[in-house]
Parts: C-alpha cells; sequence; structure tokens
C-alpha cells in the first residue's frame, strides 16, 4: 500500500474506530462513488420514504420557497450526492449561482455536470470538501448571499455535539446574513424507521457491507464480508435508528498491517439517523447558531423542512 495512496483521516477513523471497546466507524466514510451509488439507490426503494416525503415537500412549498428566500443568492449544497432534489429549489427561487459540495469527487463533478446542463445559464462551482469542516468557497461567490440547502435529514447521521459542530460550521462557510435550509426526519414507529433501513431487497445491507468492502480496498484491509451482517436497531433512548455491522462468528483481521479482533455478535457501529421532533429541532438549530424561521411537514407528518436563518453572535441570555 503506498503512502501517497492511503487517505489518512479515512484510515486514522478507522483505525481509532476499531480500537475502541464498542467498535464504531463515522458515517461519512459510506461515500465512496460505489456508497454514493448505493445510496441513491436506497432512495428509490419503497420502504424509503425520507426521499419522498421531502421532495413533495420541495414541490409543494415552491411558492412559499420564492416568498422567504430573496432572489440572487449562491446555493450551497452539503453533501450534494446526485443533486436530484436541487432542481426544485433553483426552479422556486432565482439563485444566482449553484456550488455543490461532495467528498465524492467523480460522483460530485458528474452531478454538477448533469445539473448544469438542465440550468445551461447557472453558473455551478463543484467543490471536493468534507463538508462537516468550514469550506472556503470558490471567489466567483464570495460577494454574493447565500443559501444553505442541506436535504435528506443527513444532519441525523451526527450525534447532536457534531450536530451542533456541523450547523457552526455551515454557519462560518456561508457567513452573515446566510439561509439555511435543511431537512430533518421525524419521529414515528419503530417498524417504519426499521424497515427503512433494512429494506427487503438488500440494498441498504450492501451499502453498509461496501464501508467493510472499502476499507479492504483501500487500506489493505482483511475483513471477512461472509461473516458480517447488516443490522438495523431503534435506539429509543436516543430517538435514533443505528446500523451496525455484526460478527457472525469470531473474526481476526487486519487494517494497515495491524491486527483486530471480533467475538460472535459483536458489531461495528457505523451509522446512526436521529429522528427529531419540533421542540428537538428547534433547540438544535439555535445551539448551532441558527434561527428558525419557517417549518413544513409532507402531508403525513413523516418528514419536515426547515428554512433558518444565521443568528447575530450574542451573549446569553
Amino acid at each position: 500500500m503506498a503512502a501517497e495512496a492511503v487517505n489518512a483521516p479515512f484510515l486514522n477513523d478507522v483505525l481509532r474506530g476499531l480500537s475502541l471497546p464498542d467498535k464504531a466507524i463515522p458515517a461519512r466514510w459510506f461515500y465512496d462513488d460505489i456508497g454514493s451509488e448505493l445510496f441513491e439507490e436506497i432512495t428509490r426503494l419503497p420502504e424509503y420514504y425520507p426521499t419522498r416525503a421531502e421532495r413533495a415537500i420541495l414541490q409543494d412549498c415552491g411558492p412559499d420557497f420564492a416568498r422567504l428566500i430573496e432572489p440572487g443568492r449562491a446555493v450551497v449544497e452539503f453533501g450534494s450526492g446526485s443533486s436530484v432534489k436541487t432542481p426544485l429549489l433553483l426552479n422556486a427561487i432565482r439563485p444566482a449561482a449553484y456550488v455543490p459540495l461532495d467528498i465524492a469527487g467523480d460522483f460530485l463533478r458528474a452531478s454538477a455536470a448533469t445539473l448544469q446542463a438542465q440550468f445551461p445559464d447557472l453558473p455551478v462551482h463543484p467543490v471536493e470538501a468534507d463538508f462537516t469542516k468550514s469550506v472556503k468557497l470558490p471567489r466567483e461567490v464570495a460577494h454574493l448571499p447565500k443559501l444553505g440547502f442541506f436535504p435528506g435529514s443527513t444532519i441525523g447521521n451526527m450525534v447532536p455535539a457534531q450536530a451542533v459542530d456541523l450547523l457552526r460550521a455551515m454557519r462560518e462557510t456561508l457567513g452573515a446574513g446566510a439561509q439555511l435550509l435543511i431537512g430533518m426526519d421525524l419521529v414515528k414507529d419503530p417498524a417504519v424507521l426499521v424497515a427503512a433501513y433494512d429494506d427487503a431487497a438488500g440494498v441498504t445491507a450492501r451499502f453498509n457491507l461496501n464501508l467493510a468492502a472499502r476499507i479492504n480496498r483501500d487500506l489493505a484491509g482483511t475483513l471477512p464480508l461472509e461473516h458480517l451482517r447488516h443490522e438495523a436497531r431503534w435506539n429509543d433512548a436516543f430517538a435514533r435508528i443505528e446500523m451496525h455491522l455484526v460478527a457472525a462468528r469470531d473474526i481476526a483481521f487486519e487494517v494497515a498491517g495491524q491486527h483486530f479482533a471480533m467475538a460472535a455478535g459483536e458489531t461495528i457501529h457505523t451509522e446512526n439517523s436521529h429522528k427529531y421532533d419540533r421542540y428537538s429541532q428547534t433547540l438544535l438549530l439555535h445551539a448551532g447558531c441558527w434561527l428558525p424561521r419557517q417549518r413544513w411537514t409532507d402531508r403525513e407528518g413523516r418528514f419536515s423542512v426547515l428554512l433558518a436563518e444565521a443568528a447575530a453572535p450574542h451573549v446569553a441570555p
């Protein structure tokens, strides 16, 4: 494994996570090009309601967006993926530019090219970056007011402290006077939630196992994929779905020359998906230096989209 070929942050997160008593790897490492493609497949599954519910909100509430989001903003999409929902927003408002941010570079550029073809008169400036940290935006949009776009309830993948840090990083990236349009999934029947993360076709299982396959591909790993299985759990105490890779038997493996072992039934915790109510949404946004201004839900009350504005620095109370 050539040193220059190693993704150092990925390696560090994996080695640290596998060394913990309760093994865990951050969910952001799902999204190599294969993982990004698998996630797009997940969004089309019948069990996976969030994408359909959020798309319905974006379609139905276009007039509200046009009224509340003044024209001339640069739309900055965090973790843009395939940008499939983005045209619904861009058609509703009058943006000055579009800046997709994503960690999967090839997937990002392909998606940006597709969107550019749909909106030939809109400047598109893709940025390959880890959006969980403050990002320097292209100079072409530096002078423009910003609208952050963070759909899909991706915020729910982070524990509260990380979510607050992310919201504050977004506030720093977007600057004073910015707005943020963010999707947040809602608490509901655990059976519905578990099904959404453990579909009958096994696509989510492939998505989860691809993380182990990526470790083998990119970090000289020897994880025995045939002895790992996907599991989705509802954790009521933390109001979240958890995804785990469970060892079906005792296993031993290496990553970048370091040795690890798992007993049968032991897991690698790979993802959280927190669910919210109105009060937890408001508290999270305030903690992240954003003031919620408007909230929409789909007709079945499964999912919500919120518009917030950047809070000015202040000292409590």
